[in-house]
């Protein structure tokens, strides 16, 4: 009912650019944050960028500079541009929906995950 679609993860050579698309359905698009995490090897979860349902971001420090999250309500998804792509940017990339409903109640859902890796 509720699904999170990814694409755009693939190989890259480091220097180079991806761009990572969520499409989301089933979800109040407009009154959501959206976010992208990524988790690489052996390490936890963490959030790499986030746009509210105003449009406000935030980005790790790590890819401040580096990546842009934008948004497309009429589309129902969000994106991920990455350039100057570092190895240590490898790793599955989640996208996150926070939905705040009309009626108050707010949920979190999450992507399957897309595989982004960058050689050296």
């Amino acid at each position: 009912q509720v699904q999170l679609v990814e694409s755009g993860g693939g190989l890259v050579q480091a220097g180079g650019s991806l761009r990572l698309s969520c499409a989301a359905s089933g979800i109040i698009f407009s009154n959501s944050a959206m976010g992208w995490y990524r988790q690489a090897p052996g390490k936890q979860r963490e959030l790499v960028a986030i746009i509210r349902s105003g449009g406000s971001t935030n980005y790790a420090d790590s890819v401040k500079g580096r990546f842009t999250i934008s948004r497309d309500n009429a589309k129902n998804t969000v994106y991920l541009q990455m350039n100057s792509l570092k190895p240590e940017d490898t790793g599955v990339f989640y996208c996150n929906a926070d939905e705040t409903t009309g009626w108050g109640v707010r949920r979190v859902y999450w992507g399957q995950g897309t595989q982004v890796t960058v050689s050296s």
